[in-house]
């Protein structure tokens, strides 16, 4: 099983949050939906993404990043930030530019699409989509990204943001679906490809799957997360002294096999949590324990609430309360 393909299984955009802007200088595009993820991608020209609190300094955390054609971004929520012609755009109140403010709020606008489908021909076209990100398995690896990182193309991505371009203005049958996946795809392809670079700096684990030893046993157990695994039996797959494993192992990963494995599955729990037609004790199940008691101790030990807790309150998940009166 590949571990990348797992963690990013579940992150889909919709059709609710995906919009194109065509711009004209000066202008400014205040992003306020608080997306866990968003996506940017010029298709046309190119900007600056300012975060919230940004200085309007050139690189490093809080500050703008330049996003030119041939590039994608990818900004971490849930924040508001601003895309600009000029770094130097205040993401709070507007501009000290005389650049016009437009705010960008998915999730209030569903499906809105600011320019007709035949209009990309503006000095400046951006592609955006929004992501949000509720399940603990995908955030497991997307938690560890920076404020904003920009990644140029590389070759399996390049092709398809010439395809993209092709549906916008096609009014056909199954549009949206087609936007949406592909959409899905290039923002998978920025990960992959940023995870890659040097500047990156991915989870310990992460970086172990590529082991000899460790990552036999990393792969292993997210393949079977629910078998009553030993550190005996991973040496085993790994082909080495379970001494030696061990060793390696806690060096790599930062922590031993069995914390690894315990804290990966109360990560599958908690999004098995999640779905009212499970138990906690068929959850328990699922993630290798024998009884609802061990498994519950377990949980709370590793999340700080009970699962009974976690599944009540969607703030503890991280989430809004869904079932809370509007307005």
């Amino acid at each position: 099983m590949d571990v990348f393909d797992e963690l990013l299984r579940g992150v889909r955009g919709k059709g609710a949050v995906f919009g194109r802007s065509v711009l004209w200088p000066p202008w400014s595009l205040r992003f306020t939906d608080g997306a866990y993820l968003t996506l940017c991608v010029p298709l046309r020209g190119e900007g600056w993404i300012v975060p919230e609190g940004g200085d309007g300094g050139r690189g490093g955390d809080g500050t703008a990043r330049r996003v030119r054609i041939g590039e994608a971004a990818i900004v971490r929520g849930p924040a508001p930030f601003v895309f600009t012609n000029d770094p130097a755009t205040d993401t709070s109140t507007g501009t000290d530019t005389g650049a016009s403010v437009r705010e960008v709020r998915w999730d209030t606008e569903p499906g809105a699409d600011p320019a007709p489908p035949d209009e990309l021909s503006g000095p400046t076209v951006l592609l955006a989509a929004t992501y949000d990100v509720h399940a603990e398995v995908p955030r497991r690896l997307l938690r560890v990204l920076p404020p904003v990182l920009v990644v140029p193309d590389e070759e399996d991505c390049s092709p398809l943001r010439d395809y993209l371009e092709t549906q916008i203005g096609r009014a056909r049958p199954g549009r949206q679906i087609v936007l949406d996946r592909l959409l899905d795809w290039l923002l998978v392809c920025t990960l992959r490809d940023w995870f890659d670079r040097p500047e990156a700096a991915p989870p310990m684990w992460y970086r172990a799957l590529g082991d000899e030893v460790a990552g036999p046993a990393l792969r292993a157990m997210h393949e079977e997360p629910a078998h009553p695994w030993t550190t005996a039996e991973l040496a085993a797959r790994a082909g080495v002294s379970r001494t030696t494993f061990a060793k390696r192992f806690t060096e790599l990963v930062g922590e031993g096999p069995v914390a690894y494995l315990t804290e990966w599955r109360m990560t599958l729990a908690a999004d098995l949590l999640s779905r009212q037609d499970l138990t906690v004790a068929a959850v328990a199940r699922r993630v290798g324990y024998a009884d609802a008691f061990g498994f519950s101790a377990a949980f709370k030990r590793v999340r700080g609430v009970s699962p009974s807790a976690y599944r009540r309150e969607p703030a503890v998940r991280g989430e809004p309360d869904r079932e809370a009166p509007a307005g």
